[in-house]
C-alpha cells in the first residue's frame, strides 16, 4: 500500500512540475526540456558505464545534447542564425579526435553509444522545439502538450484494457521482449488516445479531426515501438528500471522511452502535413 502510495504521489508531482513548466511559457519549456535531455544522457552514459559496454565522456555527451536542444530552440524563436550549429559539428569531430589519444581498449564502441546517445535522446528532444514553435504565431503549449498526453493516456489505456482483457485475449504484442503487453492492451490504447484526439480537435481548430487523429495514431503506435525500444535495452543489460529518478517509477529514460520515437514520429506527420496541404 506504501509503495502505491509513494508511486501515485509522486507520478502526480511529475505531471503537475511537467505540465505547469510547459504552460509557464518558452522559458519553463526551455528549462525542462534542456534538464531532462541532460539526466537522460547522464543515466545513458551511467548505463553505459556500469556494465561495461563504452566509455563514454558523460559530461561532453551531455554538454553537447543540451546545446543541440538550446541551438534549437534559439533557431526556432528566430533569434540566431544556422552557423549557431558549427559549435556542435565541433563537438562532434573532437569525440573522434578524442579518441585517437585516449588509448582506450574499444574505441569503436565509444563512438557508437556517444552518438547514439544524441541519436536515440537529444535529437528527439531538441525536436520537441518544432512542435512548440510549429506554424507562425511562436510559442504554443499545445503540440508538446497533446504529444505527452496522448502517451499518457495510450499507457493508461493500455494497462486497463490490458487487465481486464488478458485472459479472454491472451495474444502477446511482444512476447520476447515485454511479456507483459498485450495486443488487446495496445489496441485498447490506440482507441484512448484516438477519443482524447477528437476531444483536442474541440479545443483547437488549427488542425481538423482528421489530422487530430492522425496525429493521435502516430503518437500511440510509435510510443507503443519507443517503450518497447528501452525495454530491448534494459533486458540485454538484465535491468528492471533505467534508474532511481522517479519514486515508484524507475528512471529518466523509463519516464520518457515512449517519447524518445513519438516525437520525431510527430514532427515528421505534422510536416507532411504540412508539405501536402
Amino acid at each position: 500500500m506504501s509503495n502505491l502510495l509513494t508511486r501515485l504521489l509522486s507520478g502526480l508531482a511529475y505531471v503537475v512540475v511537467f505540465v505547469a513548466a510547459i504552460l509557464y511559457g518558452q522559458g519553463g519549456f526551455c528549462i525542462l526540456f534542456a534538464l531532462v535531455t541532460a539526466l537522460a544522457l547522464h543515466e545513458f552514459n551511467e548505463l553505459l558505464e556500469t556494465h561495461q559496454l563504452a566509455t563514454v565522456n558523460s559530461t561532453m555527451s551531455m554538454i553537447m545534447g543540451v546545446y543541440l536542444f538550446l541551438s534549437v530552440f534559439c533557431l526556432c524563436t528566430r533569434s540566431v542564425s544556422p552557423v549557431i550549429f558549427l559549435p556542435y559539428l565541433l563537438s562532434v569531430m573532437f569525440v573522434l579526435i578524442n579518441e585517437l589519444y585516449m588509448k582506450r581498449s574499444n574505441p569503436l564502441a565509444n563512438w557508437a553509444y556517444t552518438f547514439a546517445g544524441q541519436f536515440y535522446i537529444a535529437l528527439p528532444f531538441a525536436l520537441m522545439n518544432l512542435l512548440a514553435f510549429h506554424g507562425d504565431a511562436g510559442y504554443s503549449a499545445l503540440l508538446p502538450l497533446a504529444i505527452f498526453i496522448f502517451i499518457w493516456i495510450n499507457d493508461t489505456g493500455a494497462y486497463c484494457f490490458g487487465t481486464a482483457l488478458h485472459k479472454k485475449i491472451p495474444y502477446k504484442l511482444f512476447e520476447r521482449i515485454s511479456p507483459h503487453k498485450s495486443w488487446i492492451g495496445s489496441i485498447g490504447g490506440t482507441l484512448t488516445v484516438l477519443v482524447s484526439a477528437a476531444v483536442f480537435s474541440c479545443i483547437d481548430s488549427s488542425l481538423s479531426l482528421f489530422a487530430w487523429l492522425g496525429l493521435g495514431l502516430t503518437v500511440a503506435v510509435f510510443a507503443t515501438w519507443g517503450d518497447l525500444v528501452e525495454s530491448l535495452f534494459k533486458r540485454q543489460l538484465g535491468i528492471k528500471d533505467s534508474g532511481r529518478f522517479l519514486p515508484g517509477h524507475g528512471g529518466v529514460l523509463d519516464r520518457f522511452d515512449s517519447a524518445l520515437l513519438a516525437i520525431p514520429a510527430a514532427v515528421v506527420y505534422l510536416y507532411s502535413l504540412h508539405f501536402l496541404s
